[in-house]
């Protein structure tokens, strides 16, 4: 299987999206397809079988054009796009001068005068409709090709009504030639011109404003610079990010931007990583540290080798997962948009039912062709297709520049609802950075030698507590020893050989393992009261040390706990820790349920134990160590580093470790839906009352409209939706 984001071009409206959504998915080889409206945008999963020019073809097919893989076409600017625009303008209000003038008593153009030269008069404005008729071709276009495949959108509707108009006033244009001077009351150019203007005229203003959604994910494509400092033999040499090659060594001065993911070969300064840590203090780094694309160099010299370029880059991942997650659906926009797939031909029925009626009531061909291309014009499915992709790209531009990664819609939606949040203790309510806090030597080796043998299996192993033991041993430049045979036993420890004596290094789970009796208990206990994570070690079958190793719980986790019981939000810790040393971390956060001594099958268990009790769980843990109890949850929220993004399994990864994000998360959560559902409301607001006043049901109390106030009101319904939308960016988040 494989994936594809593909940019798209000629949607409108949402009846587009949803047509070319099921058109793509009816057709052999593709798995699931979900277009974005806001982003114009296709994010296609297919099987091996097609292959790219297959999926342009399936687009082209559907009506639409494809410009590509997202990321690698350029954004066209359409500079002539305001120019034209402004023309158009200027002329709409010739048209409606010449058109309406002797309504509102303003002087008349002399041999335009409708009553004394009707035929100057018609074939001047038929004249300027032609322009219009040119400028609004892009609406004709798509909405034939949509009426063709069956899948009618606004354009569909609008070209009828236009064309409509257009052509019964030529048939009038003709009758005045002939003589039948009466049919100058019955033209309709103007309406015609003057729809297209604010058609037009709304799409410019939704394309900037859409513009405005997208930004949070532009300045993440902007951090990383266009140029690096190459270090070659002949000395420094300038070169364009795309020229970099894996293993490359660059330069990076004060003041420069780190062009790409690199492990640092030489020199030391202050990095600024805030744009990923969401940590405004700067982070000393030095000789065999990490650097990250994007980071702002302080105050030293760099030479740092070049390992994760272009889209392997973290801040590429990041784009990806942001741009992957606004392109899928949220429960909430697939009722949206079955609602749209049925509203535009329900309309069509609607605008042919009643131009018929008035036919059969005998109210005459002007009267009824006026209603008819009113109802097209009005209830244009504009404000309804924007009201979901346009929050959800909002929100997930906020969330990613708050470090908080989300992977679908659906997780966006669902945050708020969560009522039990399971934290894992290591590394997620602690910082995971363990040091050696104390030792039970039962051996006869020393101290150092003991750490060495223990520092050298651990080496192996990427659980957090085998940093303490890594770090121990760098610290006092230990060299480590040579391990055969090394294994991690899950949720248990590890084993492994060195020279002829076989280890095994864990928890007091792995002497049940393997049949030892344990009689340090009483140490085990001493450690545990202090708060120690206990680490047992074996060798050939025999308890040769017992190691207390000891975490700092994060700065802000006791408040984050606090705010989420507020919330009223169950808080429950879940880990294989040992139960005294759990419950004293616990206690500390004033966390009442511990669940400890847990293998991650066990974990997997509690939380499918309280997702079947009809809770909504969200799962707090390691990317890494907690995998399977984060996949099982309703919401696994990864506290892990933003260069393990790629390899996460998490719905959610907060990339600068900071829990209060999770607050954030559930702020931002519950806001965007309200906002959806605000949007939702106003869209069905609009049309239920539009819809009855275009058909004239209201005449009687004097309340009309005509198709330029269709296309006015069109307009403004989507500006509606689309200021609605903006006002999520002054959500205020916590800050730690």
């Amino acid at each position: 299987m494989q994936k594809v984001i593909l940019s798209i071009d000629g949607m409108s409206c949402s009846a587009c999206s949803v047509g070319l959504e099921k058109y793509l998915n009816k057709q052999k080889g593709i798995i699931n397809a979900s277009v974005n409206l806001v982003l114009a945008q296709a994010l296609i999963e297919y099987e091996d079988s097609l292959t790219l020019d297959d999926l342009n073809r399936f687009v082209k097919e559907a009506g639409f054009e494809s410009l590509g893989i997202y990321g690698e076409v350029k954004e066209q600017k359409k500079s002539s796009g305001k120019i034209i625009l402004i023309v158009f303008s200027l002329l709409s209000i010739l048209v409606l001068y010449i058109s309406m003038s002797h309504m509102i008593n303003l002087p008349v153009i002399p041999f335009l005068n409708m009553m004394k030269f009707p035929i100057n008069y018609s074939i001047c404005l038929l004249i300027l409709s032609i322009p219009y008729l040119i400028y609004g071709f892009d609406i004709f276009r798509n909405g034939y090709k949509n009426l063709i495949h069956k899948t009618p959108n606004m354009d569909t509707l609008v070209s009828i009504g236009v064309l409509s108009s257009f052509l019964y006033s030529v048939f009038g244009t003709i009758m005045i030639i002939i003589g039948k001077h009466q049919y100058v009351e019955n033209l309709y150019f103007e309406s015609a011109c003057i729809v297209i203007f604010f058609i037009k005229l709304g799409r410019f203003i939704d394309s900037r404003s859409k513009e405005k959604t997208k930004e949070a994910i532009k300045d993440l494509v902007q951090i990383t610079p266009a140029k690096a400092i190459l270090k070659t033999s002949q000395g420094e040499k300038g070169v364009t990010i795309d020229e970099v090659k894996k293993d490359d060594i660059l330069i990076c001065k004060p003041g420069m931007k780190v062009a790409v993911d690199g492990i640092i070969t030489g020199g030391s300064s202050y990095l600024d990583e805030s744009f990923i840590t969401g940590e405004s203090v700067p982070t000393k780094k030095k000789m065999d540290d990490r650097v990250v694309a994007g980071s702002l160099n302080i105050d030293g010299y760099i030479e740092y080798r070049a390992e994760r370029i272009g889209r392997d880059s973290t801040i590429s991942e990041i784009v990806r997962l942001v741009v992957e997650a606004t392109n899928t659906k949220a429960p909430i926009a697939k009722i949206a948009d079955k609602v749209s797939g049925i509203f535009v031909p329900s309309i069509m029925v609607i605008a042919f039912l009643t131009c018929i009626i008035y036919l059969l009531l005998g109210s005459g061909i002007n009267t009824s062709l006026t209603h008819f291309v009113t109802v097209l014009v009005v209830a244009c499915p504009c404000a309804l297709g924007l009201a979901t992709p346009l929050a959800i790209v909002v929100s997930g531009g906020i969330c990613a520049k708050s470090g908080i990664l989300v992977k679908t819609s659906e997780t966006l939606e669902n945050a708020h609802k969560v009522d039990t949040i399971v934290f894992d203790k290591t590394g997620t309510l602690t910082y995971g950075d363990l040091k050696i806090s104390e030792i039970f030597n039962y051996s006869n080796y020393k101290e150092k030698e003991l750490l060495r043998i223990v520092a050298s299996l651990e080496s192996k192993s990427t659980h957090p507590i085998a940093n303490a033991f890594i770090n121990y041993s760098k610290e006092n430049k230990l060299h480590l020893l040579i391990v055969n045979e090394f294994k991690y036993l899950t949720g248990l420890g590890l084993s492994g050989e060195i020279g002829k004596n076989k280890y095994y290094i864990g928890n007091n789970k792995m002497l049940t393992k393997l049949g030892i009796s344990n009689n340090y208990k009483k140490d085990e206990e001493e450690l545990s009261k202090k708060g120690n994570s206990i680490v047992y070690v074996i060798e050939n079958g025999k308890i040769i040390a017992l190691i207390g190793v000891k975490d700092v719980v994060r700065d802000n986790a006791k408040a984050v706990i606090k705010e989420l019981k507020s919330l009223n939000k169950q808080v429950i810790m879940l880990t294989g820790d040992n139960e005294i040393t759990a419950k004293t971390i616990a206690k500390e956060l004033s966390i009442e349920e511990v669940i400890a001594n847990v293998l991650p099958k066990d974990k997997v268990n509690k939380i499918k134990e309280l997702m079947q009790a009809d809770k909504k769980v969200m799962m707090v843990g390691d990317g890494i160590n907690d995998a399977p109890s984060l996949a099982t949850a309703n919401i696994g929220v990864s506290v892990s580093s933003g260069t393990d993004i790629a390899n996460n399994s998490a719905d959610v990864i907060l990339i600068n470790d900071n829990l209060i994000n999770l607050i954030n998360l559930i702020i931002i959560s519950k806001k965007t839906i309200r906002n959806i559902k605000q949007n939702l409301f106003w869209a069905f607001f609009y049309n239920i009352c539009m819809i009855p006043i275009a058909i004239g049901l209201l005449t009687k109390w004097n309340i009309n409209m005509n198709p330029m106030v269709a296309g006015l009101a069109m307009t403004i319904s989507s500006l509606t939706v689309i200021f609605n939308v903006l006002r999520l960016k002054k959500i205020k988040l916590r800050r730690s």
